[in-house]
Formats: C-alpha cells, structure tokens, sequence
C-alpha cells in the first residue's frame, strides 16, 4: 500500500526525532572517546570534539599502570560471568515450576514474589542479614543479593508457558520426566529469553556499584565500576610513582578519566551486538500470551 503525502511527512518528522535522540545519546561517548586518543595539548586548549587529535595511547598506558584498572577488570568479569550463570540457574528453577499449571499454590507463590518487587526489606536489614552471614569481602554477597529478579524470572515463566503444550505431551510420552523435559526440550526452545535474560544480569553485575561499596572492604577485591568512579571523583592518578615525569606531562587528567570511562562501556557494547537478534525476539514471545 502506497504511502500518502500526510504519511510521508509524518515518517520523516519520526526519523528526524528519532536520529537527533539518537546522536544525543552517542555523541558525548564519541567525544570521550576522542578524548581518551588525543594529545594534552588539544585536550587542554579545547580543541577536541569528536574525532582524536594527535592520536596516542599513552592515556590507556597510564590508567592501567597508575591505577588498580587491570585487577578491578578482572574483578569485573569474574563478577559478571559467575552471576550471570548463577542468576540464569536459580530464575529457571523458579520460573519452571511456575510455569506448570498443576503446581499446587502456584498462584499464592507468584503474588508473593510479585510482592517483593513493591516492598523489599531496606538497605539496613539487607545488609545486617549478609553481615550475620559472615559475606562481607565476599562475592557471594553480590551474588546471593542479586541472586534472582523477580521481573526476569516473570519473563521467564511466560515464555516456558507459551511453548506449544503438544511438544511438551509428545516428550512426556515418550517417557521424559520434568527434569528431562527441561533440560532437553524447553531449554533448547528458550535460547531467545536465557540470552536476553544474560544480558540483563550481565549489565547488572557489570555495573554493580552501590552493593560492591557496601559489602567490598578489600580494595583488591573491588570491581571496574568502583574504580572508575574513584578515578573520577579524584585528580591526584597522575602522581603515581611509578610514572615518569614525561608520561604524566603528555597527559591530562581528564584523558585518563575518558579511558576509564571508555574501558568501562566497551565490554558491554561488544556484547550486545551478538545478543541483540535473540534480545528483541525474547521479550516479546515473552511477553505475549495466546
């Protein structure tokens, strides 16, 4: 059907709005990375936009010799890949049993996990229960604390429910127990919603900030996301020992800080790329029922 004058106009008006949004959320990392390749003197005198001007690397050199940065990376990723898979586990033992309509009390059992996404028991009671729990300077407190998110595991339990019942009877005959089931059938059918579900959690714990400063003492054992922000809270990295005086006169502050900042995107801009296909598919077969 062919598009009338009105329709055209209002298409153009949409991508206009659209792509200035849209430069508005990239531009200023684009420009923080420019920041992060340029030389001093650009960076001081302002004349740095969005492309590097006097292209070094000397500024990623010194964030990762000045700073904790390549342990707290490491951190970082530890973090994530084990909360993730830890996340993923537990929101599929909750979700399945859910999902089946022969569960006793399955209604009563999602109103109450519904509920803890209205009222949770507060910071101080949260952190009193890890502490009795002796998981402070513990990774186990980030990932028991984020163990399971109720909204996830709602997805979850949606999509296992739309998954035709004539494939799940046809396993049963064929003598598949619920364990078998999962594993060999609905798991398989379910790759869309686990990897976006991975990367919710992921983003999750690859961000992880306020929980890390709460139940992290040990500075070795703080993440990316912490260091980072206390590089930025911060402007005494340059006098590092164990930079000479000519790194620390090639670079300014602020163009260690654009490496932090660019160190700390990157990973999760990799990432997203190669789950986007199954993210788009996943919430919405999710989120239908019928």
């Amino acid at each position: 059907m062919k598009a009338t004058n009105g329709e055209k106009i209002f298409y153009a008006i949409n991508y206009l709005i659209l792509a200035i949004i849209a430069l508005t959320c990239v531009l200023p990392f684009i420009h923080i990375i420019a920041l992060s390749f340029s030389e001093r003197s650009a960076v001081d005198s302002g004349h740095v936009f969005f492309w590097p001007v006097g292209l070094q690397f000397t500024a990623y050199k010194i964030f990762f010799i000045a700073s904790p940065a390549l342990s707290a990376f490491k951190n970082s990723i530890l973090i994530t890949l084990v909360g993730v898979g830890l996340s993923l586990l537990g929101t599929i033992l909750a979700a399945y049993p859910l999902s089946r309509s022969y569960l006793m009390g399955r209604r009563y059992l999602v109103m109450g996990m519904v509920f803890t996404m209205l009222f949770s028991g507060g910071l101080i009671p949260t952190y009193l229960v890890i502490k009795n729990m002796h998981l402070i300077d513990s990774y186990w407190a980030l990932w028991l604390s984020g163990f399971i998110s109720t909204y996830n595991m709602l997805l979850m339990k949606s999509y296992f429910e739309n998954i035709p019942y004539e494939v799940q009877e046809a396993a049963r005959i064929d003598g598949c127990s619920d364990t078998s089931l999962l594993i060999r059938i609905i798991l398989p059918l379910s790759l869309p919603m686990l990897a976006t579900l991975a990367l919710f959690y992921g983003i999750g714990f690859w961000n992880s900030f306020m929980s890390v400063l709460m139940y992290i003492n040990k500075s070795e054992m703080m993440n990316l996301t912490v260091v980072v922000q206390g590089m930025l809270s911060k402007n005494d990295l340059l006098n590092s020992p164990s930079l000479n005086l000519e790194e620390q006169a090639t670079v300014a502050t602020e163009m260690v800080k654009a490496v932090g900042v660019v160190i700390m995107v990157v990973p999760m801009l990799v990432v997203y790329p190669f789950l986007q296909k199954y993210f788009v598919k996943g919430v919405m077969l999710g989120s239908v029922k019928g």
